[in-house]
């Protein structure tokens, strides 16, 4: 699919992928805009086939066993592709059901990153889940793809959690810098969020810059028909923003992802990361 304005849904074979099919289906509906999924079947050459070839010695020993490890390496990926069709087409048939139209889909050899910046000239936005196959294994909180894909792309990106329910109130992490700022500008023009009330919510110290950061936004929002509750509240972003998702009952968050140089996350952390560790909703991260 050719398409500069589609939505792109990355996925693999984990549970975590009919979430991202339902949001996914959800925002190209909203958007009116087509689908595409996109699968990344990743090289791994480190990977051997556990047997022991220490003594494979002799008259064209050598030759024998790369034949044999071509003709397996061959088969893998073989059947790599063919389990890969059979769960983009399901995946299709459920976003379809959803309302998505056109969908297509896309099967790669690669590295998922190397992929996605590949094809980003043509995303209108990315949806991605939190977490996904290598996390079931491992159990962590956050998959190891989110923050690199993050980091290497300029698009919108929607990360998805467990479940899925239609989005009824949205929240805006807003704190004045060019990303947010873009980022309200962007959901003023958009028909995404049309006609679902927006929590505007802006944490730190009170300043008359902050309130007038903060009217900008709210005006902005207002003019575009949008509505808008705002709020300046003191105190630590991340502890905020999860207490006011709790009394809101927000169902979506926005927020600028990955302000700081990679010198600052390593003395500080990152903010976004530790949101998105501790957020159980969807987030969509601006760039």
């Amino acid at each position: 699919m050719e398409n500069e304005n589609k939505v792109l849904a990355c996925v693999d074979q984990s549970h975590f992928a009919d979430y991202v099919a339902d949001y996914a289906a959800w925002v190209a509906s909203r958007m009116a805009a087509p689908l595409e999924f996109l699968h990344v079947i990743e090289r791994h050459p480190e990977r051997g086939s556990g047997e022991d070839h220490s003594g494979a010695i002799g008259i064209d020993a050598q030759e024998n066993l790369l034949a044999r490890l071509s003709a397996a390496d061959e088969a893998r990926i073989k059947n790599a592709r063919e389990v890969g069709r059979i769960f983009l087409n399901r995946l299709r048939e459920r976003a379809v059901a959803a309302g998505a139209r056109p969908v297509d889909v896309r099967l790669r050899h690669g590295e998922l990153e190397e992929t996605l910046v590949e094809q980003e000239d043509q995303v209108r936005l990315l949806v991605l889940g939190r977490r996904g196959e290598a996390a079931e294994v491992t159990h962590r909180d956050l998959g190891r793809n989110v923050e690199r894909v993050v980091r290497a792309l300029h698009k919108p990106i929607l990360t998805v959690t467990n479940g899925f329910r239609e989005p009824r109130r949205v929240m805006i992490a807003f704190d004045g810098d060019n990303v947010t700022r873009r980022g309200v500008e962007m959901i003023a023009s958009s028909p995404l969020f049309r006609g679902l009330p927006i929590y505007l919510l802006m944490s730190g110290k009170e300043s008359q810059e902050a309130r007038q950061q903060l009217e900008w936004a709210k005006a902005t929002l207002a003019t575009a028909d949008f509505e808008i509750t705002a709020s300046l509240i003191a105190g630590d972003a991340e502890t905020t923003i999860a207490k006011v998702i709790s009394e809101q009952a927000i169902d979506m968050l926005i927020m600028g992802a990955f302000g700081h140089s990679p010198l600052r996350k390593l003395l500080f952390g990152s903010k976004t990361a530790d949101l998105l560790r501790s957020s159980t909703i969807p987030t969509l991260l601006l760039r």
